[in-house]
Protein backbone atom coordinates (compact mmCIF):
# COMPACT_ATOMS: atom_id res chain seq x y z
CA UNK A 1 0.00 0.00 0.00
CA UNK A 2 0.81 3.66 -0.39
CA UNK A 3 2.70 5.02 2.74
CA UNK A 4 0.64 8.46 1.97
CA UNK A 5 -2.32 6.59 3.40
CA UNK A 6 -0.95 5.06 6.55
CA UNK A 7 -0.26 8.20 7.50
CA UNK A 8 -3.23 10.46 6.84
CA UNK A 9 -5.31 7.26 8.55
CA UNK A 10 -2.77 7.99 11.56
CA UNK A 11 -3.56 11.40 11.78
CA UNK A 12 -7.21 10.92 11.33
CA UNK A 13 -6.82 8.44 14.76
CA UNK A 14 -4.55 11.14 16.07
CA UNK A 15 -6.83 13.93 16.11
CA UNK A 16 -9.05 12.81 18.58
CA UNK A 17 -6.29 12.13 21.18
CA UNK A 18 -5.10 15.74 20.52
CA UNK A 19 -7.77 17.30 21.17
CA UNK A 20 -9.11 15.76 24.50
CA UNK A 21 -4.85 16.53 25.25
CA UNK A 22 -5.51 19.93 24.67
CA UNK A 23 -9.17 20.42 26.38
CA UNK A 24 -7.22 18.71 29.19
CA UNK A 25 -4.40 21.27 29.42
CA UNK A 26 -6.72 23.91 29.25
CA UNK A 27 -8.75 22.82 32.01
CA UNK A 28 -5.96 22.09 33.94
CA UNK A 29 -4.81 25.96 33.18
CA UNK A 30 -7.88 27.02 34.09
CA UNK A 31 -7.86 25.62 37.42
CA UNK A 32 -4.93 26.62 38.30
CA UNK A 33 -5.07 30.39 37.28
CA UNK A 34 -8.75 30.11 39.41
CA UNK A 35 -6.74 28.37 42.31
CA UNK A 36 -4.02 31.28 41.87
CA UNK A 37 -6.40 34.30 41.49
CA UNK A 38 -9.38 33.37 43.65
CA UNK A 39 -8.06 31.02 47.06
CA UNK A 40 -8.32 32.66 50.12
CA UNK A 41 -4.71 33.41 51.54
CA UNK A 42 -5.27 32.36 55.06
CA UNK A 43 -2.37 29.75 56.29
CA UNK A 44 -0.97 27.38 53.55
CA UNK A 45 -3.91 26.63 51.75
CA UNK A 46 -3.71 28.51 48.75
CA UNK A 47 0.01 27.02 48.68
CA UNK A 48 -0.93 23.81 48.94
CA UNK A 49 -3.91 23.69 46.97
CA UNK A 50 -1.53 25.33 43.85
CA UNK A 51 0.78 22.59 44.52
CA UNK A 52 -1.82 19.91 44.10
CA UNK A 53 -3.37 21.16 40.91
CA UNK A 54 0.25 22.25 39.76
CA UNK A 55 1.96 18.68 40.22
CA UNK A 56 -0.67 16.28 39.84
CA UNK A 57 -1.94 17.60 36.73
CA UNK A 58 -5.18 16.91 35.33
CA UNK A 59 -5.97 14.57 38.26
CA UNK A 60 -5.27 17.37 40.86
CA UNK A 61 -7.74 20.00 38.62
CA UNK A 62 -10.09 17.46 38.75
CA UNK A 63 -10.07 16.92 42.62
CA UNK A 64 -9.87 20.92 42.99
CA UNK A 65 -12.88 21.65 40.85
CA UNK A 66 -14.99 18.94 42.49
CA UNK A 67 -13.95 18.94 46.06
CA UNK A 68 -12.41 22.62 47.19
CA UNK A 69 -14.09 25.02 44.34
CA UNK A 70 -17.41 24.19 45.09
CA UNK A 71 -16.32 24.76 49.04
CA UNK A 72 -15.02 28.56 48.70
CA UNK A 73 -17.54 29.44 46.01
CA UNK A 74 -20.02 28.23 48.75
CA UNK A 75 -18.19 30.03 51.72
CA UNK A 76 -17.01 33.52 49.85
CA UNK A 77 -19.13 33.44 46.95
CA UNK A 78 -16.49 33.45 44.49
Amino acid sequence: MNTACFGFLELLVALPFMGLGLLGFAFWLWMLVDCALNEPSQGSDKIVWVLVVLFANFIGALIYFFVRRPQRRATLGR
